[in-house]
């Protein structure tokens, strides 16, 4: 338990900040599963437009410091790998 006083604000502002990076995590997976759930169900038209959504989520989630930024680049790569692929074998 914190005892001074700046120790107890920080408490405080962490466990805002977890809150806060928790739901937009999870809204950010939210978006991730809709669109690899367009591709799986091969709705290719509706993957590529979930993309551009996904691919702003990420960039503002990695703007806001929830996620690093290299984690940013892997996970739009990743989605854009998912719908070219869909795309050669459809």
């Amino acid at each position: 338990m914190p005892n001074l006083p700046d120790a107890k604000k920080r408490v405080k502002q962490n466990e805002r900040n977890r809150v806060r990076n928790r739901a937009r995590k999870n809204a950010l997976k939210t978006e991730t599963r809709k669109l690899t759930d367009a591709v799986t169900a091969g709705k290719l038209d509706e993957a590529k437009s979930a993309l551009v959504t996904v691919t702003k989520a990420i960039d503002r989630v990695a703007a806001k410091g929830t996620i690093h930024k290299n984690t940013a680049a892997r996970k739009k790569s990743r989605l854009a790998k998912l719908i070219n692929e869909a795309s050669k074998s459809a």
